[in-house]
């Protein structure tokens, strides 16, 4: 059984700006909850070290496309199967819309249960709401700056 998630989030801030952090893959830890740290293997190729709730795990994944200021795609090559696709919409010269998209495979009771109880719903609406905040504060600081 796969899960999918897909959430949206409206950023007072312009596209560069939440480009600018999500295209940063070292930076995903700073808003990915779940997400210990980010270790690159080469260009387009990364170790994802998660802690979840009864289980750590580490999965190598790859970008499959990369759009500036559009669009970042993933998808495992080891470990857990996942894929996901964050895409950036301006909305105007200030505020952008991002979207998440994630495909996964729930192994495990814990991970099934939150699939069943919209757990990683959950946490991924509150990743996106630290993501906001994150980009509107490096908004605010550039433009104070």
């Amino acid at each position: 059984m796969s899960s999918s998630i897909v959430e949206t989030i409206d950023v007072n801030a312009p596209v560069s700006d939440s480009w600018a952090l999500w295209s940063d893959v070292t930076q995903w830890p700073t808003f990915l909850s779940h997400v210990e740290r980010v270790d690159p293997i080469d260009a387009n190729t990364f170790t994802w070290w998660l802690s979840l709730p009864g289980a750590d795990k580490a999965f190598t994944a790859e970008l499959t496309e990369v759009v500036a200021e559009d669009r970042i795609a993933w998808k495992t090559t080891a470990g857990v199967k996942h894929a996901g696709v964050v895409t950036f919409h301006r909305l105007s010269a200030t505020t952008s819309r991002v979207t998440l998209q994630i495909e996964y495979e729930p192994h495990g009771f814990i991970e099934h249960l939150g699939a069943l109880t919209n757990l990683d719903k959950t946490l991924t609406n509150y990743d996106l709401g630290q993501f906001k905040r994150l980009v509107e504060d490096a908004a605010a600081h550039h433009l104070t700056s």
